[in-house]
């Protein structure tokens, strides 16, 4: 079995609510990545991002707070299974939220890049967003 992928990222000019957003709305994440996104906002909805190269179905949905959702790669193989994402908002002590992110079940021959793929097209990216964003508005 792969190891948990594991994350965190802090967003200093955002709350919990504007980071579930850039997750859960088409338009806001697509902005936010850089790259086409559909979503649903409902439990059993599919949802795509970086126009089809990932995508999955909602498990669970707490607005504000939490996200479950499967998740694949189309790099991945056929009997590849399907992968499990649990996103958890909270608000930061430090104000602003931060983001904790575990990713199940993500064949090992593509452990690094999903790992490192967070980083690179979630996180730097949400970051440029925001303080944009936040200076715009």
């Amino acid at each position: 079995m792969t190891p948990v992928i594991e994350t965190a990222a802090i967003f200093h000019n955002a709350t919990p609510a504007d980071l579930y957003e850039l997750f859960m709305d088409s338009a806001k994440h697509s902005a936010a990545t850089g790259a086409p996104a559909k979503i649903s906002r409902k439990i059993g909805g599919k949802w795509s991002a970086f126009n089809g190269m990932i995508c999955g179905k909602n498990l669970a949905l707490l607005p504000k707070q939490m996200i479950v959702q499967t998740w694949r790669s189309t790099a991945w193989k056929a009997a590849d299974p399907d992968s499990i994402l649990v996103v958890h908002f909270e608000k930061s002590a430090s104000g602003g939220a931060t983001v904790h992110l575990a990713h199940i079940g993500v064949p090992q021959y593509d452990h690094k890049g999903v790992t490192q793929g967070w980083m690179n097209y979630y996180w730097k990216p949400w970051r440029k967003y925001l303080k944009g964003r936040k200076r715009s508005g």
